[in-house]
């Protein structure tokens, strides 16, 4: 099994979109309620669709986009005018991250794991 795309609500289409091409995203689909991203890497997608029901309700989910260089890519973003809620910070579980929030309110943490992605220290142990 492979994940193919996170979808995440947005209360205005086009704001979101000028968000995710911000961070770096290639913007492969476009309607006025629907827009579906590539990652620049890997073959997985990201889509973002308009929720006029649900104006003003808070964000539930966190998403997860990583970078290897995460410190340069927040600057960058910085500089591009994207404000962000924490500087890239190293975590106890071995990730360093970065968040911010796009225009609707979502949780987008962008990091590195390296190789504790998968394979932490404590990753439990396959079973025959």
């Amino acid at each position: 099994m492979n994940m193919n795309q996170i979808t995440l609500a947005v209360h205005d289409i086009d704001l979101a979109v000028e968000f995710y091409k911000t961070l770096g995203l290639v913007q492969i689909v476009a309607d006025e309620h629907y827009a579906r991203f590539s990652c620049p890497e890997g073959e997985s997608t990201f889509s973002v669709y308009l929720d006029t029901e649900k104006q003003g309700v808070e964000c539930r989910g966190v998403v997860y986009f990583e970078h290897q260089q995460l410190d340069e890519l927040v600057d960058d973003l910085k500089s591009k005018g994207l404000q962000f809620t924490q500087e890239p910070t190293d975590q106890p579980y071995l990730w360093r991250e970065a968040s911010l929030k796009d225009p609707s309110g979502n949780i987008i943490k962008l990091y590195w794991a390296g190789e504790n992605r998968l394979n932490p220290p404590w990753k439990l142990e396959e079973r025959a």
